[in-house]
């Protein structure tokens, strides 16, 4: 076969395969644990707990099909989520109190596409940086403890779900996540704004030639990106109703994984939305599994160790595909 036609082959596969691995786990869950079926209520809880990650992959993504990686993410929902709760707590509505941390968000997102943009530094150093430096601002501002406002603002009522009705019936920040989704995947397969993502990605100096702003486009990416964090950090408050400066350790490793096995290419150039929900949606379906059964945590966190290798190892392989079949990775 002709490395076109492997690739016209293979391409369909890339898209499905996080789906069908999706499906092969749930499978597996019901043969080991036939004592303890999915419910509606669990299907529920599935998709309130992805929405923190999966609202930050989708600006993850964004990054990533530019060439560029932001280990920062988590320190900034823990930092959005803290300034909304200070917001509430000094009077705010609860909208203005989620502009305020989608703004901190965005303003994170700009001060790392900044330095990577306009002085050339390696994302992964700035990032890595940046991940410490939101973290220890967030718990500057919180005085190093948790904000407890005197009202949520009406934000609970993003992670409410209604129990006892059809499984559909998902919490308004499960829909506004899918919606999301949808959204960004149409962005950055229809418009020009999105070609200019993947070119960037692809190939950087052909991008250039071209006449595309690489520097300007990667950190428009970087704030975009921020303002999805914030949304997230704004989900975040409204499970707690709390500002914790130290919640979210360690969510940028499952947002990059989720983007990687559901397609994403850490090489840029390459991203599937539709891949990466499938992958947040794999992990919290396997920490939900695994409280149903009374795993230890241990357990929880040797499992999604190995996702985030098995991602890289993917990726890897992806790259060496792509490599054989000729395509510019």
């Amino acid at each position: 076969m002709t490395p076109a036609g492997r690739h016209r082959v293979l391409a369909p596969l890339r898209v499905l395969g996080p789906v069908l691995g999706l499906g092969a786990v749930v499978l597996a869950f019901a043969i080991l644990s036939p004592d303890h079926p999915i419910t509606s209520a669990d299907i529920r809880n599935i998709t309130l707990q992805s929405s923190i990650t999966g609202i930050g992959a989708l600006g993850v993504a964004i990054v990533i099909v530019t060439g560029g990686i932001d280990l920062a993410v988590g320190s900034v929902v823990a930092l959005s989520c803290v300034v909304t709760a200070i917001a509430l707590k000094e009077g705010m509505s609860g909208s203005l109190a989620a502009g305020c941390a989608i703004a901190i968000g965005a303003l994170a997102g700009s001060y790392t596409g900044l330095l990577t943009s306009a002085l050339r530094l390696p994302a992964f150093i700035v990032t890595l940086g940046a991940m410490g430096f939101w973290r220890g601002v967030a718990k500057w501002v919180s005085g190093s403890t948790t904000v407890v406002p005197t009202t949520d603002g009406g934000l609970g009522a993003l992670v409410r779900v209604r129990h006892g009705g059809p499984w559909w019936q998902l919490a308004p920040a499960a829909f506004g996540w899918l919606a999301l989704a949808a959204v960004v995947a149409l962005v950055l397969s229809r418009t020009v704004l999105g070609r200019r993502f993947v070119a960037v990605g692809s190939n950087a100096e052909a991008a250039r030639r071209c006449g595309i702003p690489v520097g300007q486009t990667r950190a428009l990416a970087y704030t975009i990106c921020g303002l999805f964090i914030g949304i997230a950090g704004v989900v975040q408050f409204a499970r707690l109703t709390v500002g914790d400066p130290t919640v979210a350790s360690g969510e940028e490793l499952r947002m990059i994984a989720a983007v990687v096995i559901g397609g994403g290419s850490l090489r840029g150039g390459r991203v599937s939305i539709a891949g990466a929900v499938a992958g947040v949606l794999l992990m919290s379906f396997l920490t939900n599994r695994s409280d149903v059964l009374g795993w230890p945590n241990y357990i929880q966190e040797i499992i999604t160790g190995h996702i985030i290798i098995a991602a890289v190892i993917i990726d890897r392989f992806r790259s060496r595909a792509a490599t054989l079949d000729g395509e510019e990775v």
